[in-house]
């Protein structure tokens, strides 16, 4: 039953994927020209937010066909990532919650359901925190909200990360929609500083996230199971899901994703489910 479930999606998602045009624009954002694309049809919008160092594409680009069959899909680039501007001053979560809400804002849309991934993850949480009256749901893929959530030996690597250890997959990407090298550099040296300086978020704070929410986790991630439970344990009614695979692989991430994987689909399928409930 599953794989002929999987199979429809897939079938349904190329169909969609034929008459589907994605549109794109700039939008001014606090002081930067945010980039996002719009998939799809629906009357609560999607936000997929990417994780650190990436773009709509190397998040994204495999599951949102399967997205943008049930909802209509607002992918946005963060500062400095990809076709978003950077502004004079670091990255940090609490600026790009407010960035998205903005341009939501920009775009009338009053209520929206925030699909976040790793870094991303991370902003869906304070989107939630700090604008709960924009959020109708969240979903949270491989995100932490305290140190404690990253796999042992992250935070001792990091200060230690150089450029060179960025993956190519990343790099490759950037330059593909901003081939400006300069740009790419200074994208990693604020992704970098921003998890050498990564602020825990209070457990009182998740706590009062009123809106309903489903994690997500890979079984050999970046961040740990453990974590993920605690934060589905702390938002009351919350949905948890751990998934076989390493980061960003059930979400067929550039890196992770293996060629042909189904997983995207059926990662795709659980969150349509659980938008539409």
């Amino acid at each position: 039953m599953l794989a002929f479930i999987l199979s429809a999606a897939q079938s349904n998602a190329q169909q969609s994927n034929k008459k589907m045009k994605a549109t794109s624009a700039h939008a001014p954002v606090n002081g930067i020209s945010m980039y996002y694309e719009v998939y799809g049809n629906g009357d609560i919008p999607l936000v997929p937010l990417h994780g650190g160092g990436s773009t709509i594409q190397t998040s994204f680009e495999n599951i949102i066909p399967f997205l943008a069959t049930d909802h209509k899909v607002i992918a946005i680039e963060a500062q400095a990532h990809g076709r978003t501007t950077d502004r004079n001053t670091p990255e940090s979560f609490v600026q790009d919650a407010d960035d998205a809400a903005t341009l939501l804002k920009h775009l009338n849309i009053t209520k929206a359901n925030f699909m976040g991934f790793s870094n991303g993850g991370t902003t869906a949480l304070q989107i939630a925190i700090r604008h709960p009256e924009l959020v109708n749901k969240i979903v949270v893929v491989a995100g932490a909200y305290q140190r404690e959530g990253f796999m042992q030996g992250f935070f001792e690597f990091m200060p230690t990360a150089t450029f060179e250890s960025m993956p190519q997959q990343l790099k490759d990407a950037f330059m593909k929609v901003n081939p400006n090298h300069a740009l790419l550099v200074n994208m990693f040296e604020k992704d970098k500083a921003r998890m050498v300086n990564f602020k825990d978020i209070s457990d009182d704070l998740i706590r009062g996230i009123k809106a309903p929410a489903l994690f997500m986790v890979g079984d050999k991630d970046v961040i740990t199971v453990e974590h993920t439970i605690k934060m589905s344990q702390l938002i009351a009614g919350a949905k948890l899901s751990v998934i076989p695979g390493i980061h960003g692989e059930c979400i067929g991430e550039a890196g992770s994703g293996a060629p042909g994987s189904k997983l995207p689909q059926s990662t795709a399928i659980l969150v349509n489910e659980f938008l539409g409930r």
